[in-house]
């Protein structure tokens, strides 16, 4: 039997071994697809359901595998002795360790089809650029198959593969940037991230789903090779073939180091060379409190038109939330969509020109139901939609009543939030978006906050 063949038949036994291990499967298949319902929950209001989150989805599906299914199948099988058996077989060692990361790579990669076949089923679009997206994936699961071999060669036992996965995983789920966006991590958690390859899989992913596939994304692959590198060679000089032998008492603990010494690293590097691009968190102070739209005690012009100069100096427009945050965003004027975002703001901005209310009589209320339209998804989050639609309607309003006039308008929108109706939150079915109904109070005060912040950028244009 030649290389190729032992191979072969030792990854076909690998996998019929791995499919007895109920953790493996667990760990493996299903906790990916429990994690694709709850993503597909929190955000199925977005047009295009879970495809702007796939990266974090497939970084949970091969995280998981590397973290618990991988190493407990490892340690499980040294534990019941079957590795002693692999030991005075004819085989060569490397054909050993070859048919283990082969069998491993192919159960990962079965998985995230398995992900992928439902995330279909809920309505998700194919990916821009699916070759793109296996080879990331592909250099992905190198770097998690690597400390996943790290964690079998240091777990003695199954109980401390869970403890130590467990020490990886929830980091980097919570600041990794794998199942919190990065967007909505305070300052100094986006810098910590950059210490966790999980963000790295997360964006060369993303990228190859809805970016321009893997340009741009060099760092990223790099640093994932250099760690998945770094853990296998660790692990390789760690082996043992006893699950008798523990590993407090074995030579060669020192290479530990050169798995953690990598991850640092990649972060040190990641810092120096400004891949990190925090997002300043919201200040919650400068948010105004829900129910509280009262407005200033200050005179009030008796209607929009009799608006002055004087009355937009006495509003403190640096108490606003900023652009950057997670309330009332709006996107920096060089930040671009993803191509199938903006494919989707474009149909809006084509509907906007037949949406009867936006074309009502009273230019107060028209002003009011074109920032319905932008009320509507921040409090949904629909995320990535909700701050490229704020310079749509801001252009389209300059448009249809001058800077003049529409700083009265938003002025006196802004400072009367519970005037009006609210019908045309109950009409956004129009422009593809989904429609509000309930308490209103919420949807209003964002009505309220976009109107000063757009107020607050034809106040820097030089409008008096």
């Amino acid at each position: 039997m030649n290389a190729l063949s032992l191979v072969l038949f030792q990854t076909g036994l690998s996998l019929k071994l791995n499919f007895r291990n109920r953790m493996a499967v667990i760990y493996g298949y299903l906790f990916p697809l429990i994690f694709l319902v709850a993503f597909w929950v929190i955000w199925r209001n977005d047009e295009v359901p879970l495809a702007l989150h796939l990266g974090q989805l497939l970084t949970v599906t091969v995280l998981g595998g590397a973290c618990f299914g991988l190493p407990t199948t490892l340690v499980s099988e040294r534990e019941r002795g079957v590795w002693r058996r692999y030991a005075i077989t004819p085989a060569p060692v490397w054909v050993f360790i070859a048919s283990l990361l082969a069998a491993r790579y192919v159960l990962l990669l079965t998985a995230a089809l398995l992900q992928l076949a439902v995330g279909f089923a809920f309505g998700m679009p194919l990916p821009l650029h699916p070759l793109s997206l296996l080879a990331a994936f592909t250099v992905a699961s190198v770097a998690f198959i690597g400390f996943g071999l790290v964690i079998a060669m240091l777990a003695d036992t199954v109980p401390a593969v869970q403890a130590l996965g467990q020490c990886i995983f929830l980091p980097m789920l919570m600041v990794g940037g794998v199942a919190v966006p990065l967007s909505t991590l305070p300052d100094w958690a986006q810098h910590i991230s950059a210490f966790f390859p999980g963000r790295y899989a997360v964006e060369a992913m993303q990228a190859a789903v809805t970016g321009r596939g893997l340009t741009g994304t060099g760092f990223d692959l790099a640093a994932l090779l250099l760690i998945g590198t770094a853990g296998a060679l660790a692990a390789a000089m760690m082996f043992r073939w006893d699950g008798g032998e523990r590993f407090s008492a074995r030579p060669g603990k020192a290479w530990l180091l050169l798995a953690v010494g990598m991850w640092i690293a990649v972060g040190v590097v990641a810092e120096m060379h400004g891949q990190v691009r925090a997002i300043d968190a919201v200040d919650t102070e400068a948010v105004p409190k829900v129910g509280d739209f009262r407005a200033p005690a200050i005179p009030m012009p008796a209607s929009w038109e009799a608006v002055t100069a004087a009355d937009f100096d006495a509003i403190a427009f640096d108490r606003l939330p900023p652009d950057g945050g997670i309330v009332a965003p709006i996107a920096a004027p060089d930040e671009a969509p993803d191509p199938q975002v903006a494919e989707r703001i474009a149909n809006i901005d084509a509907a906007l020109d037949h949406w009867r209310p936006g074309m009502v009589a009273d230019p107060v209320q028209r002003v009011r139901n074109w920032l319905s339209v932008l009320a509507v998804p921040d409090v949904l989050q629909m995320e990535q939609m909700e701050k490229f639609l704020p310079p749509l309607v801001f252009t389209r309003l300059r448009e249809m009543f001058g800077d003049p006039d529409l700083a009265k308008l938003l002025y006196w929108v802004a400072m009367h939030p519970e005037g009006g109706d609210d019908t045309a939150m109950r009409h956004l079915e129009a422009l593809g978006l989904p429609a509000i109904s309930g308490p209103m109070q919420k949807p209003r005060a964002r009505v309220m906050l976009y109107a000063f912040k757009f107020l607050k950028r034809l106040r820097a244009k030089g409008m008096r």
